[in-house]
């Protein structure tokens, strides 16, 4: 029993020793500061690290009334007290009343502020300075402790940063009054262009040709295109009386609409300018957009009497030439009869292939033929008779509706074989749909299915490829109808593929980001496993549950791996959360543990170091000793929370220092600050 404990206890004694003798090696004397803010006995910090803490300092210098000197060494040595050795060093080296000193001993892990009597940084500030540098310090980041140092300084009493926030506030005041007269200036200017402009818009608009016009320029425009509009009407109206004693009512029936169209147009231009005359006061915007309202009137009133004016143009052309025109369109309709002759045989051919619903629309087109044609013969009779008679204007008007009359009929057959020709492009289409369709539903065959939704499709698609086949095979085909209803049905299968495959692409992702989350949760879990394992005696139960719940979480999501990649995506993360939880809970556990062995010491007892020892000691003791009472034997468990190796000390970052109270010599403040880290 005795050799089971003797090893241990000689192998902890062996590591305590070297660690006082490696305190003892490393002890430093007061000393005289380098040239420039911070001496680093220690070798701490790298060069560049110094480079950027001289630099912070040096701002802090200049922009504040208060200089911060550092000094970086292994321990505090005659005297080993944090403030007497702090204050020796700053009288030695002869600073001032406002020059502080931060002593740090690195390895000692004790820091402290000196500082004189009468500074400009009060004693609880300077509290404040050391207690958030405290945390840098005890993560070893020397560099962010004197730069924060520096910070806090320099924010609490800076004379110099405040003249500068001064001037800063005196130049933006000086800008926002420049601003706010700039911007009253400029409100002025564009209020007084704004009255001249009336409501012309401030930015011109491509689709709107007024926008460049001001109100004056408008109402110009307005005046002159309704006094051009009525004259064309009057003219116009003139042009009429003419031609219906020429050509007769029948022939000019159509420009007498136009005209009383005109007129009906220019009515209410006059009733828009009425109310721009009259004694009521109007808005600028109501009179601009009523000129707008006038001038676009007038435009109207000229294209529908320019389109009638061509029209008789054209009318008095064949009353010039009647004879010659009459027999150019006795020709037109000499060549139609052919035509005539194979419109039946076309839509039989038709209706012998196709459905009567995707003939109907030229159903009636060979009777609807034989009708122009007996017009035109019948128009072509009247004109031979008013040339006759001398009556050119007759036979003009005769010889028109000849002509007219043989072209819609020619229209009429051309549209049977037309569509004799798009029906069967049609069939093309719809038999190429067919088959990318059928393609379709084996695909959906493939894809997962959840909800079933994908076969719902499929199936719709199965019924709509056999409707499809009755109306593209044999007699009374309609290709029309079954392209409509495929082209439906390629819509909703193609959206639920897309669907499907969507799935598909998900499912592959989430299993991608899932063998990265295992890996990276069971790196996580082991290095937690190790890191409480190795410290277990300085480890409370939190992150020992955390742990555990980690461990089950990925055991879940191992489970779930290949049935559910999308759950045990979930699991995994979770599992990874919990270890880092776990991992960060047990490094409060061992800094929290640390930081009372460094203040209460371990209970007197023969490892306790004086407050000297290393923070790693606390840890190799607390986890050996943690193992050898977890590991049984015939004395039974102990608690890890008792006995005498562990102090019972509350801990704390502020004490009175190593040997006694403090001094206050040459005027330094001797203040009860810093503390350990």
């Amino acid at each position: 029993m005795r050799s089971r404990w003797l090893a241990p206890i000689v192998i902890l004694a062996a590591a305590l020793t070297g660690a006082l003798s490696a305190a003892a090696a490393s002890a430093t004397d007061p000393l005289t500061l380098d040239p420039g803010y911070v001496t680093d006995s220690a070798g701490v910090l790298s060069a560049q690290e110094k480079e950027t803490a001289e630099g912070r300092l040096q701002e802090l210098t200049e922009n504040s009334t208060a200089d911060l000197f550092v000094v970086l060494v292994d321990s505090f040595t005659s005297p080993s007290d944090r403030v007497e050795w702090a204050d020796t060093v700053a009288e030695d080296n002869g600073l001032g009343p406002d020059q502080y000193l931060l002593a740090i001993a690195v390895e000692q892990r004790s820091y402290y502020i000196s500082a004189a009597e009468g500074g400009p940084l009060s004693g609880s500030k300077l509290d404040d300075v050391e207690q958030q540098i405290q945390p840098l310090l005890a993560q070893k980041d020397w560099e962010g402790a004197i730069v924060l140092a520096a910070d806090e300084i320099q924010g609490d009493g800076g004379a110099g940063a405040l003249r500068v926030l001064l001037i800063v506030l005196g130049v933006i005041a000086a800008l926002v009054v420049i601003g706010l007269i700039v911007v009253l200036v400029r409100r002025s200017r564009r209020r007084a262009v704004a009255r001249k402009r009336g409501a012309m818009p401030e930015k011109p608009d491509p689709n709107d040709p007024f926008s460049t016009l001001t109100d004056d320029q408008v109402a110009t425009q307005a005046g002159l295109a309704l006094v051009q509009a009525d004259d064309a009407i009057t003219s116009s109206r003139e042009e009429l009386g003419f031609a219906i004693a020429q050509f007769g009512d029948a022939a000019t029936e159509e420009f007498t609409r136009a005209v009383e169209t005109a007129k009906t147009k220019i009515a209410e231009a006059f009733e828009l300018r009425q109310k721009l005359d009259d004694e009521i006061e109007d808005t600028v915007h109501d009179r601009r957009a009523w000129n707008i309202r006038i001038i676009r009137i007038a435009d109207e009133i000229d294209d529908v009497l320019d389109a009638n004016t061509e029209a008789f143009d054209a009318l008095r052309k064949l009353e010039q030439n009647a004879p010659q025109e009459l027999e150019r369109v006795r020709g037109e309709r000499a060549a139609l009869e052919p035509v005539l002759a194979e419109a039946d045989a076309a839509l039989s051919a038709l209706s012998g292939v196709y459905d009567a619903d995707a003939l109907t629309t030229v159903a009636d087109n060979p009777a609807q033929a034989r009708e122009r044609a007996a017009l035109a013969d019948r128009s072509i009779e009247a004109a031979a008779t008013a040339i006759a008679a001398g009556k050119s204007g007759e036979a003009a008007f005769a010889i028109r509706t000849a002509e007219q009359s043989v072209a819609q009929a020619s229209q009429l057959v051309h549209a049977i074989t037309s569509l004799g020709s798009d029906l069967s492009a049609v069939d093309s289409r719809a038999r190429a749909l067919v088959a990318e369709l059928q393609a379709d539903v084996s695909t959906t065959q493939q894809l997962p299915d959840p909800d079933g939704s994908i076969a719902q499709a499929a199936a719709a698609t199965i019924r709509q490829l056999q409707a499809a086949d009755t109306d593209l095979t044999g007699a009374g085909r309609n290709p029309q109808r079954a392209f409509d209803a495929l082209t439906a049905a390629n819509a909703q299968i193609d959206a639920a593929i897309a669907r499907g495959r969507e799935s598909i692409d998900r499912a592959r992702r989430a299993q991608q980001m899932l063998e990265q989350t295992l890996a990276q949760a069971g790196a996580e879990i082991r290095t937690a496993r190790e890191f409480i394992e190795t410290r277990r005696g300085t480890v409370g139960s939190t992150a020992r549950t955390r742990l555990a719940q980690a461990e089950a979480s990925l055991t879940q999501a191992l489970t779930l791996r290949s049935t559910s990649p999308e759950s045990a995506l979930a699991e995994a993360g979770r599992a990874l959360e919990l270890a880092r939880q776990a991992t960060s809970s047990a490094s409060a556990d061992v800094s929290s543990y640390n930081a009372r062995s460094y203040d209460g010491g371990w209970g007197g007892g023969p490892f306790s170091g004086g407050g000297g020892g290393s923070g790693i000691g606390g840890d190799i003791l607390g986890g050996i000793i943690g193992g050898l009472l977890a590991g049984g034997g015939g004395g039974g468990r102990s608690s890890s929370r008792g006995g005498g190796w562990r102090s019972s000390g509350s801990g704390g970052f502020r004490s009175s220092g190593f040997g006694g109270g403090g001094r206050s010599g040459g005027g330094r403040s001797g203040r009860s600050g810093g503390g350990r880290f």
